[in-house]
């Protein structure tokens, strides 16, 4: 095998696993600290990505893309919470919800400012060292985007997806029940169009979308460019 798309493989292993994992844990703690132990009780605070495996979405979802040469994110399996034992459920639905998408901003940023920390000395390490040279233009970058592509699309307004939870802030309270019924049957039907839309219209607006959010925003952090 060859050592480049070697590298690569275990970059975007190292980069999935530490984003989704830390993208539900943060779910899970914002929930905890709302008063919701769910999360707690189901051990799903837990730093192992074993436990917040998807099969479809941690695993095939991100080889598909891969294969197809679209940007490549994916998702984790969902951290459980229970609005009831909020003392406001709709305010707690939003900040459980928008947590996992912060919690990977924070770990692009965190690779732009490692990046940025080491631009001064990257030329001549990136020449003498090929570990280095991977770390430095491969893995940061990629995890950089990684996080920032699972940021994004988890903010499109589409249940369950994390943008979903401004829902609980603007429905009556009345129809949160409704809501959230509904939001089983969503996120199926979105993946099917996600898969398929390409290839009954011609253009892929997912990509477009995260090429325009993280790609760009990924540029902006970075002393290089990176998409």
């Amino acid at each position: 095998m060859d050592i480049d798309y070697l590298a690569y493989i275990i970059c975007s292993v190292l980069s999935f696993a530490v984003a989704l994992t830390l993208h539900e844990v943060a779910h899970g703690f914002a929930a905890y600290k709302l008063g919701d132990p769910t999360a707690k009780r189901q051990g799903r605070l837990s730093l192992n990505p074993i436990k917040h495996i998807d099969p479809f979405g941690t695993v095939i979802l991100p080889l598909m893309l891969m294969v197809m040469h679209w940007p490549i994110f994916g998702y984790a399996k969902p951290v459980p919470y229970n609005p009831r034992y909020f003392k406001d459920a709709r305010k707690g639905d939003f900040i459980t919800g928008i947590a996992g998408p912060l919690a990977n901003l924070a770990l692009a940023a965190l690779a732009a400012i490692v990046a940025w920390a080491l631009y001064g000395i990257a030329v001549p390490l990136v020449r003498e060292s090929e570990l280095f040279a991977i770390f430095y233009t491969m893995f940061l970058p990629m995890f950089a985007l990684v996080n920032l592509y699972l940021m994004f699309f988890n903010l499109l307004p589409i249940p369950p997806l994390d943008g979903s939870s401004i829902f609980a802030l603007l429905l009556p309270k009345k129809h949160l029940p409704r809501y959230y019924a509904i939001q089983q049957y969503a996120f199926p039907v979105f993946m099917i169009a996600m898969v398929f839309f390409p290839y009954v219209f011609g253009f892929n607006p997912f990509s477009w979308y995260l090429d325009l959010t993280a790609g760009n925003l990924g540029n902006l952090m970075f002393p290089f460019r990176i998409s």
